[in-house]
This record gives structure tokens, sequence and C-alpha cells, in this order.
């Protein structure tokens, strides 16, 4: 009897909002890819999606071998536990989809396993990638799906040095041939040189190889017509469609590397506190203040700003007050939870904390100047240096890309640990903290790639204030 691996997803911008499910369906004994379904629904919830996507798997394996015996994973709580007979359905709107999805196969030859979000990539990408072509009026092509395994990174998320490193030498080794390194590739594709060595025999199975390889390209290369995610999340539109991908067992894909969609960090500096204005040190070492009148105002446009965006999938925040409380108010519009992560609070500016520029360079003229002078200078009476800053935001920064490979995720955060993740993607000196401008409520973007490279997609803009 056949044995099959389900794994299965949805997702929806705004829960309800635009939605769409992937499902693949895999051999337990080679992780081979047999079968991928995708679909754009419409306006759904999350939970109406992962069922969507159970069914959809289910029956792309009950077409492979009626007979099956099948494991299903996903990450939806929920779906796992009331398809198991665990917990009770009691939502009207999934009543119908569960009894859909008990009738594709015998119960005794299906089974359910839970698994966390990130050992559902593939899954997850499927959906991701149907509500991009729901947003482009087209149908999902499996010629054009970047599920299949990525390459595994060159270098340190956000490396841009090391990036740029692997290009060059790509470059300088004149390519070759058979399986090529994801930065190889990228320089390949990007110097016109791409070929499809690894695709079987047949044009048409060449080309989606090629395709597959031009889509990994560095980062320098990989613009994208949405500042926040659209290789992996953005929201769906009208029209939409569905499209399915299946080998036949025991064949290989013969696609060509490919890094996958990056991972995004949508970078929101909190509203305003009363400090704000006055541009007084406010760090980690400080009062904590709360957000201002005119910062819960900053928060709430910000929110109706990404939630028609459609594209974040996680918040995460500061543990300050005033990033807790700018996180929960997008949080709330868009439906997610907030997790904090420690990493992200701003620099402790110690004796300085509560002060403006000028008062301190009138009390601690000494210590400031060397201050400006070198990163590894920290503020008077043990605050951090900006090289400790750099340690700490570096080291939350791969925790975040760990734990969020290939989505879109907002970081409710500060002046200092956006513009070090701002620079840190640039491979810019130290000093260049202290040359660019971000403004209370301010939104950037930064897209991680496998090979290493970095991508800053935007950088304090607040016309969502206007």
């Amino acid at each position: 009897m056949p044995r099959f691996v389900v794994e299965a997803d949805g997702g929806s911008r705004g829960n309800p909002g635009p939605a769409g499910y992937g499902a693949v369906v895999l051999d337990p004994a080679t992780g081979e890819t047999l079968a991928e379904r995708a679909e754009f629904i419409g306006v759904a919830t999350n939970n109406v999606a992962e069922y969507k996507g159970l069914i959809a798997g289910l029956t792309a394996a009950r077409e492979l071998a009626p007979d099956a015996t099948v494991l299903v994973r996903m990450d939806s709580k929920l779906v796992v536990e009331q398809m198991s007979g665990r917990w009770k359905i009691k939502h009207p709107d999934m009543k119908p989809l569960a009894a859909q999805a008990a009738k594709i196969l015998p119960r005794a030859q299906v089974t359910y396993e839970w698994i966390p979000r990130e050992r559902n990539k593939h899954a997850d990408r499927l959906a991701n990638e149907a509500m991009d072509a729901g947003k482009r009026g087209e149908q999902w092509e499996p010629s054009r799906s970047t599920a299949f395994a990525a390459a595994p990174p060159a270098g340190p998320p956000g490396d841009a040095a090391k990036g740029a490193a692997a290009v060059r030498a790509a470059m300088a080794s004149g390519g070759g041939t058979g399986t090529r390194a994801a930065a190889g590739t990228g320089a390949d594709t990007l110097f016109g040189t791409t070929d499809a060595t690894d695709a079987p025999a047949g044009d048409a199975q060449a080309r989606a190889a090629e395709a597959s390889a031009v889509r990994a390209a560095s980062a320098v290369a990989r613009d994208t017509d949405t500042l926040f995610g659209a290789a992996e999340a953005t929201a769906a539109g009208s029209g939409g469609g569905h499209a399915t991908r299946t080998a036949a067992a025991g064949t290989g894909t013969g696609w060509g590397p490919d890094m996958g969609a990056p991972a995004t960090f949508v970078l929101l500096r909190h509203g305003e506190t009363a400090l704000t204005p006055q541009k007084r040190f406010s760090g980690s070492g400080g009062t904590d203040p709360e957000l201002s009148p005119a910062g819960r105002r900053q928060a709430a446009a910000v929110a109706e700003a990404l939630a028609a965006r459609g594209t974040v999938q996680a918040v995460v925040s500061s543990p300050l007050r005033r990033c807790r409380e700018t996180a929960q108010a997008v949080a709330d519009r868009l439906g997610l939870p907030v997790a904090v992560e420690e990493g992200l609070r701003e620099t402790d500016f110690g004796a300085w904390e509560g002060l403006t520029f000028a008062e301190v360079r009138e009390r601690f003229p000494d210590d400031l100047q060397a201050w400006l002078d070198s990163p590894k200078a920290a503020p008077t009476g043990g605050g951090e240096s900006f090289t400790a800053v750099t340690r700490r935001v570096s080291a939350a920064r791969d925790r975040l890309l760990s734990a969020h490979a290939g989505r879109t995720v907002l970081l409710v955060t500060h002046v200092t640990p956006v513009k070090t993740l701002v620079r840190l993607a640039l491979g810019a000196p130290p000093e260049s903290l202290f040359k660019m401008e971000l403004s209370a409520a301010s939104l950037s973007a930064v897209a991680y790639y496998a090979d290493g490279n970095a991508s800053v997609r935007l950088l304090n803009d607040t016309s969502h204030l206007r």
C-alpha cells in the first residue's frame, strides 16, 4: 500500500481578507515532491484557507493512489485537532469543510500531525504564490513556483559584503555547468550566462529550470512590485485561479537551484512620546515613556496602512512600552499576536537619558566627542556603545530570520536598531548611523536572501502619516 505525506497551509491577509492555500504531496522515504496544489480563493479567513489546503492535499493524494495511507502535517493546531477528533467543530464555516475533507479518503487511511511553521515552508510558500498570482489577476503557474528546497545560505544573513564577495567569486569562475550554488546562480543570471544543465530532456522543462534559476539572482537584481514582501506574501486581489503540478512517482523534478522567497523585515519606529518632539535621548535606561496622543494617532495610521498592504505575517516588538503600544495597535488591526524580542530594545544612553544633545554637549563634552568619533565609545555612566548594540541587534536579527524564513515580519523598534539593520544590510560603516533620518512612526524595509545578500527596499517612509 503506498504511503504519502501531505503538507498543507493557508493564509489570509487581514483575517478575513484576500486568501489562498498551498498543499504538497511528498514521498516519505525520499522527500520527493509528487504533487502540488495552490489556489487563490478570494476573501476568507485563515482557518477557511487552511481547510481548503487540506482538502486540496488529500484530493491530490487520492488522485495518485486511492488506497494510500496518508500522514497530514500542518502548522494549524485547530485543523489538526479538529480532524483528529479531539476538538469539537463549532464554527459554521468550518463544519462543511471538515466534512468534505473527511470524505476524501477513508478515516483509517489518514492520520494528522501538528508541525511548527518553520517545518511547513513548502506549503506556506505555495499559498503565498497563489495569493501573489491572484493580486496580478493571474492563475498560479507551476513553472513560477519557488517552493522547492532553497539552497543553504552562503554566509550570515544580511552580510552584504559576504554576499557581494560570493557573487564576484562566481563571476570570476566563469560560471560552469551542473548544479550551482545559489550565489553562483545569481551571478550567472545577472550577466546572461544562465543555462539549464540540471533540467531533464525536453524544452518545456529546460525553460522551467532556466526560469527558476533566473528568479534566484542575487538581491541586487531582485526588485519587486512591492516594498513589503511581494515575493512571498503580497495581498491577493480580484481574479486568481487554480493550477497544479504533478510529477510521476519515482522521477525527479529536474528544477534548477532556487533560493526561494526572502525574509522581509518591515521596520517600524515607534510613535511619538512626550520626549520625541524635544529630541531628547530616550533609550532603554530611562523612564520608558508611553505614547503621546500624537503617537497613538501615528500608530493607528500605520496600522491602517499595513492592513491595506496586507503583507505582514507576524509582529515582533521591542520590550519597551512605546514599541509595545505601537505594535499592539498594528497587531490588533491585523488580527495577529505580538511577540517580544529583547534584542530590539533601544541603546542604553546611560547618564544622557532624558537630555537633549545640547545639554549632553554642555555637561559631558569629552564623552560626547568620543562617542561621535568611535562606535566603541559608550555614553557617560555605563551606557551601551554602538558596537555593543550592533552585536545585540545582529543576534536578534539572526534569531528572527531563523524563525521567520521566507516570511514578511513587522519589527517595531527604535532609531538605533532600525539604522543598524539598514547599515548592516548595505555594508555601510558605523558612521553612517549619523547620516540617516528616521522619523517617528516611519517605515523601512530590508529583504534577506538565502545567499547572504540583503536588499534595502525602503527607508523612512512617512507617507501614511500625511
